[in-house]
């Protein structure tokens, strides 16, 4: 199964133009979509989810028109936006029967055994008579993610998943997500690198409403193989470095400053090459541009 899309844009009332002929192919799998604040991410989550128009270009879906046939698209569909209301007054186990009644899931026996086993996918199954309220960060990402399952999507958007969570919640959801995505096709949008690196086999980096990069994340490293460079400095000498290197990060380190850049040749001048990673690779094409 593959999600198509074909020189998708759209423009805001307000003049900004949030997605600029994007195209991109989404295969079955984890998915990771980077890209920085206002890159347009979340524009292109919501018209996938059927929630906004786009003012040109196609999208298809396992022969749906995702654009044209928002009915059919929202029985396929399963997404976990990035903020989601939950009744803190309610247990865990009435609010998913609500959602699977919305959902259109009729049958009361069908319904049970449904939530029961999403609660017990996700992990919830021993506090699902808790309320809402009471659950951690990412007790309630973890809800989310049984909502956004129930009815058996073909497609799982979710939308910056693991912000705020802490390590332990990250890893449990991570591990989640995998097993998820190794049926359907599971988008992850979000600005968090170790996310994409940890669990995609294939992304895609976007700025300003176009497609940067899309592949499989080797693919990219191994256009950087051999071309990051790494040095300390003082803090003081940042701005001369960036004016003199392609400064890709910077980062305190044992109170001085790590700079990693991009090179073609060895820059000298005391700097080491070392091995790239995702993060040199999204900063890359972000202030670089394509390949």
């Amino acid at each position: 199964m593959i999600l198509e899309i074909k020189n998708l844009s759209k423009t805001y009332s307000n003049g900004v133009q949030a997605l600029k002929a994007l195209n991109l192919s989404i295969p079955t799998g984890m998915f990771g979509l980077l890209g920085p604040n206002g890159a347009g991410k979340s524009t292109l989550m919501r018209t996938l989810a059927a929630l906004q128009d786009a003012d040109e270009g196609e999208v298809y879906l396992d022969g749906i028109d995702v654009l044209n046939e928002k009915h059919k698209v929202r029985e396929i569909l399963g997404y976990l936006p990035q903020d989601f209301g939950l009744d803190p007054k309610i247990s865990a186990e009435e609010m998913l029967d609500f959602y699977a009644v919305v959902k259109g899931i009729s049958n009361s026996k069908q319904r049970k055994d449904m939530c029961q086993n999403l609660l017990v996918q996700t992990n919830l199954w021993e506090h699902r008579k808790k309320k809402l309220g009471s659950y951690s960060g990412g007790m309630k990402q973890r809800f989310g993610i049984a909502q956004a399952l129930l009815g058996s999507p073909k497609l799982l958007i979710v939308d910056e998943p693991t912000a705020g969570l802490d390590p332990s919640e990250r890893v449990r959801f991570h591990n989640l997500l995998s097993e998820i995505g190794e049926n359907i096709i599971v988008i992850l949008s979000t600005h968090i690198v170790d996310d994409v690196s940890e669990l995609c086999t294939n992304m895609a980096i976007i700025d300003k409403g176009q497609v940067f990069y899309n592949g499989e994340p080797m693919n990219a490293l191994d256009h950087l193989r051999g071309k990051i460079w790494r040095k300390i400095i003082e803090k003081k000498d940042l701005r001369n470095a960036q004016e003199l290197y392609k400064v890709l990060t910077s980062k305190l380190f044992i109170g001085k400053t790590e700079i990693r850049v991009f090179s073609e040749e060895d820059p000298q001048n005391g700097f080491e090459q070392t091995e790239a990673n995702l993060e040199d690779v999204y900063f890359y094409f972000i202030r670089s541009g394509r390949i």
